[in-house]
């Protein structure tokens, strides 16, 4: 199973750079999910991480796609209902575009738009979507029957629910609070992903 990091928006640019660049050799990828920053912000951090040496190749920006073209990113992720997929190529010539859903349906529809990889959830319960009902796992296992493209789980996993996760046959994790809302988020990567490294071959 891959593990995606993905930022909480609750530090400055200085520091999730930071904790970006301890995280990101145990990580696959890190989405930069800063809807409160700037435009300028956000090209910043990303100015910062590669200033410092990080693999943009692990970088994906969430929902701005202008910036893969300001700050020289490749990869992007969009919300269920974004700007279309192929009008994104058009404008950035990006690497990776993904999707987020929180259904069979819309997971069939992200597919046939060309959409590279898709984030399924929330799972199970979690701070981020209080008082929000999960959508549970019962669909990501149906949308992992019927795409073939990568399908990542989000919303409230521990490190203790990687297995039910693993057991849908999902390609990998993400993970926001759990990691940037540690007291220590290199640890707590460390942790997920000696989780996600032990049923790499394991899959359902």
């Amino acid at each position: 199973m891959k593990l995606a990091a993905i930022t909480n928006d609750s530090f400055s640019v200085e520091k999730t750079c930071e904790i970006i660049l301890q995280i990101l050799p145990y990580v696959d990828y890190v989405h930069i999910r800063e809807k409160s920053k700037s435009m300028l912000e956000i090209y910043c951090l990303c100015k910062q991480l590669l200033a410092k040496g990080a693999d943009k190749r692990k970088i994906i920006i969430n929902g701005r796609a202008e910036i893969l073209l300001l700050a020289n990113m490749l990869h992007v992720h969009l919300p269920e209902k974004g700007m279309a997929i192929e009008a994104v190529r058009r404008k950035t010539a990006c690497g990776l575009a993904g999707r987020s859903v929180h259904s069979l349906q819309s997971a069939l529809d992200a597919e046939r738009e060309g959409a590279d990889y898709l984030l399924y959830g929330h799972c199970f319960h979690t701070k981020s979507k209080r008082g929000i009902p999960p959508n549970g796992i019962k669909i990501l296992h149906e949308i992992k029957k019927q795409v073939s493209i990568p399908v990542y789980a989000i919303g409230g996993i521990t490190v203790e629910l990687v297995s039910e996760i693993n057991n849908c046959g999902a390609d990998g994790i993400a993970i926001m609070s759990g990691i940037f809302g540690a007291k220590n988020p290199q640890l707590a990567a460390q942790n997920y992903y000696e989780r996600c490294k032990a049923y790499a071959n394991t899959k359902i």
